[in-house]
C-alpha cells in the first residue's frame, strides 16, 4: 500500500536478481531470539516510532523489519524461502497475489485479536485465518494537476480516456509481474472490459505510449511529475498509485492548501485488500501471535492511514481529517472474484507480458 515512506523516501531472489532484503527497525538482533520479533514486508511498509515502542514496551518483543522491494518481490521471496522462512511475519500480500501465498502453504492460521471489528467482505480466508485483513485501498490512476492545468487538458477520468491522443506518452504504470499496483490495475481492465477483451485495451494503451517500469517507487517517486519525491525531474503527469495518494502530497504543508496538487482518475480504480499472517515455520511463533494482535490493535490501525495512507480494517478505528479531506472516496471501484483471480492471474500476467513488453 502507499505510504509516507513511499512519498519522502531485482523476481525472484539472486537467481532472477531480486535485491537482498534489507533490515530495518529497533533491534539488529536475530530473529531466533526469543525476545526478537521479525516482520517481513514490502519496502512502504511504515509505522509511528511512538506506537512501535509501546509495542515493544508492553509486550518485551523488540522488532526487526526486513523489506523486500514491491510486494510482489517480497511475496516472490518469501515463497523462495519458505523451507527457512526469514522472519516471524509477513505483511503486505494482497488479494491479488493472496492465492499464490496459500497455495504455496506460507502461514500458520491465527485468528487475530480484534477480528470481530473487521468486515465479513474484507476476511477472504474467513474458514481457516491464515491471514489477517490489515488494511484496504483502491488502486488508480492519479495525475498532476499542475501540467493538465498549464496544458490546458482536463485530466483523464476513465480508462477509455487513457487511449484518447491528448493523453498519448504521459502514463507510467507497473510491472504486472513484479508489481502489486500493477497487477491491480491489470485486473482493473479485466474487470472493465471482460476477460475477452482486456487485451485489446492494452494493445490501444500501449500504442499510446504507456511507460513499464519494475515498481510503485519508481513510477510515483522517479517518473511522476506530480510527486514531490521526483523534485521535478519527473516528466510523466499521469502514474498508476493510489486513491489516498493526493493527502501526502500536502501532509505538514502550511497554510493548508485548498486541494492536492495531485488528483484521481475515479473511474480507473480497483480495491486492494493488503493482510498479514504468521509465517509457518517461524522462529518466534509466540512473537508472531503477539505481532499480528498489535497490528490489528486499534493503535497500530489508527496510526495506519498516515504512515501507510490505507483505510484500516477496523470499522471502529478513526482517520484523520487531511486523510479523509484531500483522499478521493471511491464509492464502486472494479472488484474481481477472488476465486476468478486465482484461476486466470499467472494466465493474465503472462498474457500481458507478452502484449506489453514485447
Amino acid at each position: 500500500m502507499s505510504t509516507t515512506s513511499r512519498i519522502t523516501a531485482a523476481a525472484l531472489a539472486a537467481a532472477m536478481g531480486m535485491t537482498a532484503l534489507a533490515a530495518c527497525g529497533t533491534s539488529g538482533g536475530d530473529s531466533a531470539d526469543a525476545k526478537t520479533v521479525t516482520l517481513v514486508s514490502h519496502d512502504s511498509f511504515n509505522v509511528s516510532k511512538s506506537v512501535l515502542a509501546a509495542f515493544e514496551k508492553e509486550s518485551g518483543y523488540k522488532v526487526r523489519v526486513l523489506k523486500g522491494g514491491d510486494a510482489g518481490k517480497a511475496v516472490n521471496q518469501a515463497i523462495l524461502s519458505k523451507d527457512n522462512p526469514q522472519g516471524d511475519v509477513f505483511f503486505g500480500i494482497d488479494n491479488t497475489l493472496l492465492s499464490r501465498g496459500l497455495d504455496e502453504d506460507l502461514f500458520s492460521p491465527y485468528e487475530a485479536k480484534g477480528l470481530q471489528h473487521v468486515p465479513a467482505g474484507l476476511q477472504l480466508d474467513k474458514a481457516r485465518h491464515r491471514v489477517t485483513p490489515l488494511d484496504y485501498g483502491d488502486i488508480c490512476v492519479n495525475y498532476d494537476r499542475g501540467y493538465f492545468a498549464r496544458h490546458k487538458i482536463a485530466p483523464p477520468k476513465t480508462f477509455d480516456d487513457l487511449i484518447k491522443p491528448r493523453y498519448k506518452g504521459l502514463l507510467v504504470t507497473e510491472n504486472s509481474a513484479t508489481s502489486s499496483p500493477g497487477l491491480a490495475f491489470q485486473l482493473a481492465t479485466v474487470a472493465a472490459y471482460g476477460k475477452d477483451n482486456w487485451q485489446g485495451y492494452w494493445k490501444k494503451l500501449k500504442a499510446n505510449g504507456v511507460e513499464v517500469v519494475d515498481g510503485w517507487e519508481q513510477a510515483y517517486n522517479q517518473r511522476f511529475s506530480g510527486s514531490a519525491a521526483s523534485k521535478g525531474k519527473g516528466d510523466k503527469p499521469l502514474v498508476v498509485s493510489y486513491a489516498s495518494s493526493p493527502p501526502a502530497e500536502v501532509l505538514g504543508k502550511k497554510p493548508a492548501p485548498r486541494q492536492a496538487p495531485t488528483g484521481v482518475a475515479t473511474g480507473t480504480c480497483f480495491r486492494q485488500i493488503e493482510f498479514g499472517g504468521l509465517l509457518k515455520g517461524a522462529k518466534n511463533e509466540k512473537g508472531g501471535k503477539a505481532l499480528l494482535d498489535f497490528m490489528l490493535s486499534r493503535q497500530f490501525q489508527e496510526d495506519e492511514p498516515l504512515q501507510m495512507f490505507v483505510n484500516p480494517a477496523r470499522t471502529d478505528a478513526k482517520v484523520p481529517e487531511v486523510f479523509t479531506k484531500y483522499g478521493a472516496t471511491i464509492g464502486k471501484p472494479a472488484t474481481l472474484a477472488p476465486e476468478t483471480i486465482t484461476k486466470n492471474r499467472e494466465q493474465w500476467i503472462k498474457q500481458w507480458s507478452s502484449l506489453v513488453l514485447k
